[in-house]
């Protein structure tokens, strides 16, 4: 198992106050297994393991579309493997 992060925005902007669609994607990572959150004006950080961050990423893609966001960014980075793990990441271990 691996850890990873995903880092994420949600558009359009709204400088005055946070988008109902982005209100919904801080409420996604923030509801989900993961061990951080950091939430911000301009982007948003999520930390965990690999099943519990992919899931998170549905689930915000799918509510933030529905909630109105036009294009949503994310990256996704392998952190490192999780303590106790084994085999190749990306190999279905």
């Amino acid at each position: 198992m691996v850890r990873l992060r995903v880092e994420f925005t949600t558009e359009p902007f709204d400088l005055d106050r946070p988008p109902r669609h982005a209100v919904v994607a801080r409420e996604v990572v923030q509801g989900a297994d993961l061990d951080s959150v950091d939430v911000g004006p301009f982007g948003n950080t999520a930390e965990g393991r690999d099943d519990a961050v992919l899931a998170a990423v549905g689930e915000l893609l799918r509510r933030s579309i529905g909630a109105g966001a036009t294009r949503i960014s994310l990256q996704v980075n392998v952190v490192d493997e999780a303590p106790g793990a084994t085999g190749t990441p990306g190999a279905g271990s």
